[in-house]
């Protein structure tokens, strides 16, 4: 399909539309379109930057920042549903737990005392934020974009979704990358901040469900996960999802070779099942 100019009628069929993505090289732009047209996307996935460095400084200047202090589960939410680009800093962070998975603070009582309505007592409780998952020691700031303006490498691609496109998410990474089972990384609260920095860290996919803070801060819906991907891996997580898609014909995986989502019926239902109508006599026969 190269050539092929991508219209509206490409675009609603997801084969052709796969093969023209695909005779392409992906920008950050192609990766939206692509996962917001055959997935459904709801909200703009998100780049995370985490820069240990002050050598851009200026093009912070094309970014907003908390007017008061806002949790990290605002800042992205910000970004996700209005596309607003946002930069942090320690003295714009409203949330204490984000500022000890990002190491902006050290260990104290005071996360003893966060955790403890998670845990049996306060022993566990400690053993809970120590076991967290924390940035190395020097970040100087965090910044937020949406993908498809991003001016930076992602370290760490943001995106909530419901479980049926997290689900095609995961598979379509574990097929691209070779990996299973996926092992994400839950902890009691922190959900987007410690789920970025564990992804992060490890360079692996997370996947976590809304936390305490996330739902009443970071507007997560009842329903909603978190998918974090590493920014170096998202293009080809997509380029499978097309290859696939051509494959089949569609990138639905409940009803394989379906437009997502595909048609939510029993497998093998004898009865519900569309049937081809073979002649004008046929059409007669059912007025």
């Amino acid at each position: 399909m190269t050539g092929r100019e991508l219209n509206s009628k490409t675009m609603l069929n997801d084969r052709e539309f796969a093969e023209y993505m695909l005779s392409r090289e992906l920008d950050w732009a192609d990766i939206v379109l692509c996962l917001r047209n055959l997935l459904r996307l709801k909200y703009l996935p998100v780049a995370i930057k985490f820069s240990f460095t002050l050598d851009d400084l200026e093009s912070l200047l094309k970014y907003k920042t908390a007017g008061k202090n806002f949790t990290f589960c605002q800042y992205a939410a910000f970004t996700r549903q209005e596309g607003v680009k946002l930069a942090g800093f320690k003295s714009t962070m409203g949330c204490t737990n984000a500022m000890y998975v990002f190491n902006w603070k050290d260990f104290d009582d005071e996360e003893i005392k966060g955790h403890r309505k998670y845990a049996k007592n306060d022993q566990q409780a400690r053993f809970f934020a120590e076991t967290k998952p924390r940035l190395r020691k020097g970040m100087k700031y965090f910044a937020l974009s949406p993908l498809h303006e991003v001016d930076f490498q992602p370290d760490v691609v943001y995106i909530v979704c419901d479980v049926l496109q997290a689900y095609h998410l995961c598979n379509d990474y574990m097929a691209a990358f070779n990996v299973h089972p996926l092992r994400p990384n839950f902890t009691v609260n922190s959900a987007v901040c410690a789920g970025a920095v564990w992804c992060y860290n490890t360079g692996e996919l997370n996947i976590t469900p809304m936390c305490s803070g996330s739902k009443t801060s970071g507007k997560t819906e009842q329903g909603e996960v978190n998918v974090f991907i590493p920014g170096n891996k998202i293009r080809a997580l997509v380029e499978r999802m097309l290859e696939r898609t051509v494959e089949y014909g569609g990138v639905s995986f409940p009803r394989t070779g379906k437009t997502y989502p595909g048609c939510d019926v029993c497998k093998l239902c004898p009865i519900f099942r569309p049937k081809d109508i073979r002649s004008v006599r046929e059409i007669e026969g059912l007025l």
